[in-house]
């Protein structure tokens, strides 16, 4: 017989943590604030991309995203299946670009350690390129390929996952408001703002950029902020772009209905989500240096989200030593969407007691107190 079990967060690690949970035979309820994935997740451009995106070494974080990515192929069909709705998962592959000479040596160290990782990254050249991204800048002069990277859309694959939920009988309860903590020593109490109680034997911490509002509560230092992420997209460039391209100014990721997202520009601005010009400009100001027909064009959609950045970049993954019932899963940042899976996994290995899926350590909830 499951576990009761209450997952506080319905994001896309809240949800995917709770349809996994619910897989393994608990009875979970998921309890969110506003609306599921209204936050980080519903506005993400669904990069699958750690091996772009991580360019330093190989520490436990590009493990964990690893992990992430070569889940995808299962575990979207799996999503797909329980909730009988479908979403883009489009293995494009990615190109990460330089434009100066000096920038070479970074791909051929990059290439070097990532090999070890069983991906059949190779270095193109000017030439090569044109063959695979007919209209890249000729400014560009090499890219990694990585034919294992791939994207998603975001809001339709979080649409998903809530189905799944509810099609397999998790409890949703959004749009409280507030929820507060009265009890988590022993049993988990937890109360919203219009009175109902809810009661369980275990609570995971999904809560994303709030979940520093848990501080006082736990005794227990949460550096997670909001950082505001500012995207825009541009339509009906079906077929002008074949990958994600990624460089260090940002990157462009071509969707199946034509259009093209373009991310990200970062600021903090606390909770606000509004959409800036100063920060929309800080993307068409270089995007036609990736593909110059963009210096013609206009956005046709702009918008923003919160990401849940913790102090040091790296997640909050863990059950609390002094409350092993409590467990933390939060502070994802930039990569909630790709890191749904593998934390749906780890999550629930730890409350069935099982081996770690990757290792932990380094995202010990506890590691800034």
């Amino acid at each position: 017989m499951g576990e009761r079990i209450i997952v506080l967060g319905g994001g896309v690690i809240g949800l995917a943590s709770a349809l996994e949970l619910n897989n393994r035979g608990h009875q979970v309820t998921v309890l969110e604030k506003s609306k599921c994935g209204g936050q980080a997740s519903g506005a993400a451009a669904g990069m699958l991309a750690p091996f772009s995106e991580i360019g330093e070494d190989p520490d436990d974080f590009f493990q964990l995203c690893l992990a992430s990515l070569r889940l995808y192929p299962t575990w979207q069909k799996e999503v797909k299946r329980l909730s009988n709705r479908g979403f883009e998962y489009i293995n494009s592959g990615s190109l990460h670009a330089v434009y100066h000479e000096a920038d070479l040596l970074a791909l051929e160290t990059r290439q070097s350690w990532q090999k070890d990782w069983g991906t059949e990254a190779n270095i193109l050249t000017a030439g090569e390129l044109k063959q695979k991204e007919p209209e890249l800048s000729d400014n560009i002069i090499a890219a990694m390929h990585y034919p294992e990277e791939s994207h998603v859309f975001a809001p339709d694959y979080v649409r998903a996952l809530e189905e799944a939920c509810r099609n397999q009988g998790v409890t949703i309860c959004d749009e409280l408001e507030h929820v507060s903590v009265l009890e988590w020593r022993g049993d988990i109490k937890l109360q919203s703002m219009d009175g109902r109680i809810f009661t369980s034997e275990k609570l995971v911490i999904c809560s994303g950029a709030w979940a520093q509002e848990l501080e006082e509560t736990f005794s227990l230092r949460i550096p997670v902020y909001p950082i505001r992420g500012q995207i825009c997209a541009y339509d009906n460039l079906q077929g002008r772009v074949n990958h994600i391209v990624y460089t260090s100014q940002g990157y462009l990721v071509p969707k199946g209905n034509g259009t093209i997202v373009n991310g990200a520009s970062e600021d903090i601005a606390g909770f606000a989500t509004d959409v800036t010009e100063k920060g929309i400009l800080r993307l068409t100001n270089w995007n036609y240096q990736i593909f110059p027909f963009l210096k013609e064009m206009k956005p046709f959609h702009r918008w923003a989200g919160l990401r849940p950045a913790t102090q040091d970049g790296y997640p909050l993954i863990g059950s609390l030593e002094e409350a092993p019932h409590v467990i933390m899963a939060t502070g994802h940042y930039r990569n909630g969407i790709l890191l749904s899976p593998v934390t749906a996994v780890s999550v629930a290995n730890i409350v069935d007691g099982l081996a770690e899926h990757v290792p932990l350590n380094l995202f010990k909830p506890e590691r800034f107190s």
